[in-house]
């Protein structure tokens, strides 16, 4: 097996000079934690056509292996919930549903953890088991659980862990691959992005303790890293800070809206001229915003028969759509169903401009086991409160 040692010491100097590896005690450890032990069988990296291109460990070429296993990119190692790098030869097609996450996220969350020695963590979404050994590699192993939904990706894991030299309490779906579990926690970190925080993650922290998810709708991207503290009545507080993008959480992942969307949005209530560009939607902080408003929105792309861009807005539980088409440098709205979604998410959209178009960092977030609250200082329209039902 060629010697890592090298690509691990550059990928710490590359990190620090980043400023996102800050701490000797985690540097430490990335310099330790060999990355290429928790990309078996292999990966998936892009190709043409949106297509796949399988690379397993033992079908590639040491050098060549490592230098993919220390790039500064998420390797996906899973597809469709099921397929991986040594099922398939030649391109493929299919959704990510298992990755080894970029280094600077992984790093970056595990620094704005603070952990301090003794610390017990609890980590949401092992995926390959890279995060779980470094944790263990700065805590210990006796004093990291970490949960995974799917019972043969945290097999992997738990295989590369023991290969790494690491022992952890890891926690699956149908029950343990080890020990019991743990509570209460000082630190929970989840390494997924879910639509709210789950109460039960605030109940297992002990008061003083910090928990750390990337929170969103169901989109793949404008999402916030939440970052809150727990209070001694239970409840828990504190706002996003940064950008952050991780896969969904399965129990929390919805299906996303196909099939003829003409015929969806055949039938409006509404139609007129939006005051702001849709399109705002494909950037980050007003995506952000519009899951705020609008929590149960998917958004979707389209092209018409003639070539035009089309946008959607769905909400399937709701019954709600806004379609939208660009001409002449306006945009068109109509909308259907009960729930107005472009009026909602446009206010909320004219009241962040009217605000000086304030950073995602700015957002403030209260958890309770009724609801969620998010809000930005000084703007009574920026307000949001999203119950638990």
């Amino acid at each position: 097996m060629t010697d890592t040692a090298s690509h691990r010491r550059a990928l710490a100097g590359r990190l620090s000079e980043a400023g996102v590896l800050v701490s000797p005690q985690w540097r430490a450890a990335v310099e330790a934690v060999p990355r290429e032990l928790f990309l078996n069988p292999g990966v998936f990296l892009p190709a043409e056509g949106g297509r796949w291109r399988p690379v397993t460990a033992l079908g590639t070429d040491p050098h060549e292996w490592a230098q993919i296993a220390y790039r500064d990119e998420s390797l996906t190692t899973q597809l469709d919930g099921h397929l991986t790098a040594d099922q398939v030869s030649g391109l493929v097609a299919g959704s990510p549903t298992s990755s080894s996450t970029t280094p600077v996220t992984v790093v970056g969350m595990i620094e704005n953890l603070e952990v301090q020695d003794g610390h017990q963590v609890l980590e949401i979404g092992t995926g390959t088991g890279y995060s779980s050994a470094l944790l263990c590699h700065r805590l210990g192993e006796d004093n990291v659980t970490t949960v995974e939904v799917d019972p043969t990706v945290a097999a992997r894991a738990d295989a590369a862990l023991e290969t790494a030299g690491y022992s952890t309490w890891t926690v699956t779906a149908d029950g343990l691959l080890g020990h019991p579990r743990r509570a209460p926690y000082d630190r929970v970190i989840a390494a997924c992005a879910v639509r709210r925080i789950p109460y039960t993650w605030i109940r297992q922290t002990t008061p003083g303790g910090i928990v750390l998810a990337t929170v969103g709708g169901t989109w793949h991207y404008g999402t916030g890293l939440a970052k809150v503290t727990v209070a001694d009545d239970g409840t828990a507080q504190g706002g996003i800070t940064g950008r952050s993008s991780f896969m969904q959480a399965r129990s929390q992942a919805k299906v996303p809206v196909i099939g003829d969307l003409s015929a969806r949005t055949a039938y409006a209530d509404s139609e007129r001229e939006t005051k702001v560009p849709p399109a705002l939607l494909e950037e980050w902080m007003p995506a952000f915003l519009a899951q705020l408003a609008a929590p149960g929105a998917h958004f979707t792309r389209a092209t018409s028969a003639e070539g035009n861009r089309l946008l959607y807005l769905f909400d399937p539980d709701r019954e709600s759509f806004a379609s939208f088409l660009e001409k002449e440098d306006a945009w068109t709205v109509r909308q259907g169903g009960p729930l107005p979604l472009w009026d909602t998410i446009e206010q909320t959209l004219t009241a962040w401009q009217d605000a000086g178009s304030p950073d995602i960092t700015t957002v403030r977030l209260h958890v309770t086991q009724e609801a969620h609250t998010y809000w930005i200082e000084g703007h009574s329209a920026l307000r949001w409160q999203h119950h638990v039902l």
